[in-house]
Formats: structure tokens, sequence, C-alpha cells
């Protein structure tokens, strides 16, 4: 085994006859690129592919969901037409660190960093050198809420340089080896769509048909919701609530609350239709806690901001640790409990057919974020059966999505574990913790 130096300072060791050398020194040019202006059409639907950082997914970009102008190009001297085979890299917010190839000549927005005219680098081992220090990348980046890493970070990254030929089977090795793990990702991916499926099926089914075959049913009145059973209602919100709470934000420190602290619940905390305690940030022990938003166990919370897709998030909170507090982008409904089974609304809301209210009422200054109004949740529409048909479905749901969730469970741990030796793999190869069959110099 070769001696190791230490060279890199995202890696334990690399050895000594590989050197590890500055990205600026292995790309003949480095660049970025920018955004014309979106109400310019002019400048837009022509013929040049243009990358955002949503489209680098550790990929080769063939094509990309918009295209510039000549004319832009000809406007804007920081749009450049890079090569095929430049690598890019996502300098910004949560696509911070992930890469791509140009499979195409195209141009990028300001928050990709270009990779191009490969001299001491392939393209291919340095876009397999960043996947393995991402997470050293990423810890590098400045900024809260929006991170990024600036375009002379990159430059002065450093990754190991063994010979050309070196570098070529490396990359030859992981492409077989990362497109075999990657095809086991995407089948397991395929079955977690098939379990949502077939739970979205079962819920729809119970939720808006209930639990007899039998039952005659009659027109709703309502187009999108189409015949329920004759003797269900349709409800709005503002008649089977009390009140909507909204919470509050202060200052907390970035670390999850210990057990017995005060902790102010993230915005992930209501993710699709589950809650998660483990979402907060500790309260500084020198902010008074708001007792009265404290969760509970029973109680029926929605997001009122985020993207257009997660807005409206809604779940009921089965069990929960003490000393939460609401965050002021999440609603607590106090639902008449007399009237309506906190899952059972739950569970329509969560759907397709419930969330045609929700995307419909959110309102945004940017097509990124949007929020949702008391008002509109007040309006919104949902079948109701009786209370204690309500709760039988309820029970009967639980019973028949259990075994679905166990699967899913199992199959999610199995990606993730792929992830994992995926990321592995690649670190191994490009630092030579692992010995190739294929001869290596």
């Amino acid at each position: 085994m070769p001696a190791y130096s230490d060279t890199l300072e995202w890696y334990d060791g690399v050895p000594g006859c590989w050197p590890a050398i500055p990205i600026k020194h292995g790309f003949r040019l480095i660049g970025s690129g920018t955004t014309p202006p979106t109400s310019e059409a002019r400048f837009y639907d022509g013929t040049v592919p243009w990358v955002n950082t949503s489209e680098l997914r550790e990929n080769i970009v063939l094509s990309t969901e918009k295209a510039l102008t000549i004319e832009a190009l000809h406007e804007f001297a920081a749009l450049r037409a890079y090569p095929a085979g430049t690598v890019l890299f996502a300098m910004y917010g949560a696509t911070i660190g992930r890469v791509a190839i140009l499979g195409v000549p195209a141009t990028v927005n300001q928050a990709v960093c270009a990779l191009a005219a490969p001299s001491r680098f392939t393209s291919r081992f340095a876009f397999y050198g960043l996947q393995a220090s991402r997470e050293f990348l990423a810890a590098c980046s400045s900024g809260g809420g929006q991170p990024n890493l600036n375009a002379e970070k990159v430059r002065e990254h450093k990754l190991p340089c063994p010979d050309l030929q070196t570098q070529r089977a490396i990359a030859d090795y992981l492409d077989r080896e990362t497109a075999r793990l990657d095809a086991l990702v995407a089948a397991k991916e395929r079955v977690l769509g098939l379990l949502a499926e077939k739970r979205r099926s079962l819920i729809t089914r119970a939720v808006t048909r209930g639990l007899d075959p039998r039952a005659p049913l009659r027109d709703s009145g309502i187009p999108w919701l189409g015949m329920i059973p004759a003797h269900w209602e349709v409800v709005r919100l503002r008649f089977l609530t009390h009140r909507i709470e909204q919470g509050w934000s202060p200052q907390a420190e970035n670390r999850e609350p210990d057990e017995q602290e005060w902790g102010v619940l993230k915005l992930n905390a209501v993710n699709k239709g589950r809650f998660h305690d483990s979402a907060a940030k500790a309260l500084p022990p020198n902010i008074e806690p708001v007792t009265g938003l404290e969760v509970h166990a029973g109680d029926f919370l929605l997001t009122r901001s985020n993207t257009p897709a997660l807005v409206g998030d809604v779940c009921f909170v089965e069990v929960t640790r003490p000393h939460l507090m609401l965050c002021d982008l999440i609603y607590r409904l106090a639902l008449r409990v007399e009237l309506v089974e906190g899952r059972f609304l739950a569970h329509f809301l969560s759907l397709p057919i419930g969330r045609r209210q929700v995307e419909s009422d959110a309102r945004g200054t940017s097509a990124s974020m949007v929020k949702i109004a008391q008002e509109h949740i007040k309006d919104w529409l949902t079948p109701l059966p009786p209370v204690d048909e309500q709760e039988a479905i309820v029970k009967h749901l639980t019973k028949e999505l259990m075994p679905i969730q166990r699967i899913v469970r199992a199959t999610e741990r199995t990606i993730v574990l792929l992830k994992e030796r995926r990321a592995v793999l690649i670190a191994a190869a490009v630092t030579r913790q692992l010995e190739l069959k294929e001869s290596l110099a």
C-alpha cells in the first residue's frame, strides 16, 4: 500500500503518488452565466440550451427546460456557450454541490459554475471527484437560508490528480458501477411509486365513498368531488373548526432541542401527512416560550407557506415530545371533534382531490414560495360522514395501510443504503482507497 500524505482536507488521505491540485490548475476555462430578464420574451424560446441548478442531478445534460436566443448571448457578456464535456457544479441553495456534464453545448445561469477545456483533469474524473467532496464543499458555503459558494472557492478546491490514463480507467469503472447502483435505486423508487398509488387508491375510495359498496350515492354538487354516499354531507371547514392559530418563530439555535428543552418546529415537521417532532430548533434559554403554542397529541396542523407543491400539507399529531412550539409557517386548526375526526380530514386534504382547493387558493409574489390565508382555509370543502362512520373509516385505513407502510419503510432504507454505497464507492475510487481490477499507474 502506498504511503499516504495529508493533501486533501475533505478526505483522510491520498496516496503520495497522486498529487492533489486545485481545480483551477486542471481546467483552462472556469466560468458561470446569468439569467436574462424573464420579462423579455426575445431572450427565451431560442435554440441555445440554458442550464439551471435543478437540472444538475449527477447526470449528462442532453436537453434543458429552457433555451435562450442568439440575441441573448449577444446582449449579455456573462453568457457563454460552453462545449459538450463541460463539468457543471451548483453553487447556490438546496442544490449546492450537485454536478452534471454537458452532453451538448449550452449556456448556464449564475448559480452554475462551469469547468471547461480540461487539461490535467478529465471531465469525468472531476465529475466524480466533485461528487466525492460534495459535503465538504457544502460546508464551506456561506449564507443562511440561501447558502452559496463563490466560483473562487470552487477554483481553489483540491482534487486528487493521477495521470490521465488512470483517471479514465477510474471513470470507466465508476460509470459501470454507479449505473448498476442507479438502476437498483430506480427500481426501488418505482416500487415506492406503485405503493403510493395503491395507498392513494385505498384512501380515495374510503374517504369519498365510504366502506359500504352498497350504500346509495348522490351527486355532491361539487364537480371535482362527484358522487358521495347519499347520507353524507359536504361541509366548509369554517363549520368544523373553533379557530385557526398561527405559530411564532423567534430566533432559534440551529440544533435539535434536548428532550427537556423548548424548541420551535421547522416547516418540514409537517411532511406528506406525517408529523416529525425531531424537525425542530432549540429555543435559546433567554427567550420565554409561549406555552399556549405548545403542540399536543390530537392537534391538526397545516403548513401556511411553502413551495406550491408542498404548501397546505397537513397532518394529525398522533404523538409528540413535550415543549415544542408551532412556528409561524404552520397553522393549528382547533377542530370541532364532535363533528370531524382529525385523521379523516387529514386523509382527505392529503389527496390530490382535496389539494385542488389548496393549489387554487395559494398566493405568492414568487413561483417558488406561496402562502395560504386563513379565510381561504375556512372555505375549503370536505365530504363529511357521521362522526362514528369517520372513526370506522380511519380504523379501516389504519389496518389496511400498515403493511404498505412497512414495505415503504423497508424500501426507503434500501434506497438509503444503495445511495450510501454509491457515495462510498466514488470516494474510494477517486482517492485510490479502492484497488481496481484495471491496472492503475
